[in-house]
């Protein structure tokens, strides 16, 4: 290893091989192995072959995925390099995803927009810059070259949307990351940067987002509310806004609270929308 790479994982591990040289491999098998992690690469040692693949030579896959169904990609992550897509998981790692992609980004340099949008309004003054990415300590940060500087709370990380547009006289990929600010408005931040930078920042923050959702279906009433809340409805004017009840409302709010989309204020009084469920009333929003 070079001076400046450091070694972030070594474990037992798994890959399956879906395209081998540009073609599908017709039946695609888990083969056990060993994975070394660095900043720099992911080494899979196998059957007394060595594959050394560099973080910038990779995507990951968007969209419609190259792997087939009955192929188990639990825990794992896929990877596309070269000609070649692979899914890899480590044994000893709950979380490899998230290993994997804080590896292959953290202290990397990017391109973003903060804030590109506040409160549901295009800053105009925004421009893009480059600026460099960490995420540890439950954070995410960016360190721009003016010393400015911007830090969120992953458990603040609402939606996550995927556009493209011109980014920097180039038209690119644009990973849209929805948070709140210091008065707790909702705001956007964008980041882009090349292939690689956007699909492993989409598949990392996706994954963040998905990490603490579960099954839970909201009713029609609790949508309501929800949207609601997501658009600017006081906590206090919510009974009339939605025709309901007082008690009614202090119900789903209960409920909403057990399934962790509003956090509490006041009791009996006030809730405020988390990440979750600014997520959580996006989606419900896309549905109607």
């Amino acid at each position: 290893m070079s001076g400046d790479e450091r070694k972030i994982l070594d474990s037992a591990g798994d890959v399956c091989y879906v395209v081998r040289n540009g073609e599908s491999v017709a039946s695609p098998e888990w083969t056990s192995c060993r994975l070394i992690l660095t900043n720099r690469r992911l080494l899979v040692a196998e059957n007394g072959s060595k594959q050394t693949i560099p973080h910038a030579k990779v995507t990951i896959p968007r969209g419609e995925s190259p792997v087939p169904e009955d192929v188990d990609t639990t825990g794992a992550v896929t990877l596309r390099f070269g000609n070649a897509v692979l899914v890899v998981a480590a044994t000893d790692v709950d979380d490899f995803v998230d290993t994997y992609c804080r590896a292959n980004l953290g202290g990397g340099v990017i391109l973003a927009k903060h804030p590109a949008i506040v409160g549901g309004v295009v800053q105009d003054e925004a421009s893009w810059s480059k600026a460099r990415f960490a995420i540890e300590d439950g954070l995410f940060t960016l360190q721009f070259p003016d010393g400015d500087s911007m830090a969120c709370e992953l458990d603040d990380v609402g939606t996550i949307e995927e556009r493209s547009g011109e980014v920097m006289g180039e038209h690119r990929d644009v990973v849209a990351i929805e948070h709140t600010d210091e008065e707790g408005r909702s705001m956007e931040t964008h980041l882009s940067g090349n292939a690689r930078h956007t699909t492993v920042l989409a598949t990392l923050f996706e994954h963040i987002v998905q990490s603490r959702e579960d099954d839970y279906e909201l009713s029609e009433a609790e949508s309501q509310v929800l949207m609601a809340l997501y658009s600017g409805v006081s906590p206090f004017e919510m009974a009339d806004f939605v025709g309901l009840s007082v008690d009614e409302v202090e119900e789903i709010y209960q409920h909403l609270l057990e399934v962790g989309a509003v956090d509490e204020v006041r009791t009996r009084t006030e809730v405020t929308l988390n990440a979750q469920g600014r997520n959580m009333a996006s989606e419900a929003m896309s549905e109607k």
